[in-house]
């Protein structure tokens, strides 16, 4: 029997997703759903270890249940990998692999100039741009 909600004409149910922006000191977060196909900031995580990164990951994935994580994936400007791309590669398999939760990679390249734009400064930034991010996935997907 298809699930409900399968099948074609049949919209998918709404979904919540968590988008983030990595960084080996801060981790920009936001917040989205498919229902609204819009993202927010929601807040910037700064673990002084490994451990204290994946326990306030685990703390927002409890609190917000996400049916899928967005991650940025760095690129140069010629959309070629460089060192930080593979930080981000690795932070989504380890997402996955730790929490069991859908992970998905967006080409971030420019969101931090385009968060600083919308918030008019050059303050942390890191939150914006992971809404930046999830936006883009939202756009991409509606």
């Amino acid at each position: 029997m298809p699930e409900p909600g399968a099948g074609p004409g049949v919209p998918a149910p709404p979904e919540v997703l968590l988008g983030f922006d990595f960084g080996l000191k801060k981790i920009g977060v936001a917040l989205g759903n498919t229902l609204t196909a819009h993202a927010r900031p929601l807040c910037i995580l700064r673990p002084l270890t490994r451990q204290q990164r994946f326990d306030q990951i685990a703390h927002l994935l409890q609190a917000w249940q996400p049916d899928r994580v967005i991650v940025g994936l760095p690129l140069t400007l010629a959309g070629e990998e460089q060192p930080a791309s593979g930080h981000s590669r690795r932070f989504a398999r380890q997402l996955e692999g730790r929490f069991r939760v859908p992970v998905e990679l967006v080409d971030e390249r420019g969101s931090s100039l385009e968060a600083q734009g919308i918030l008019g400064t050059h303050a942390d930034d890191d939150a914006m741009a992971a809404a930046v991010i999830l936006q883009r996935w939202l756009d991409r997907a509606g």
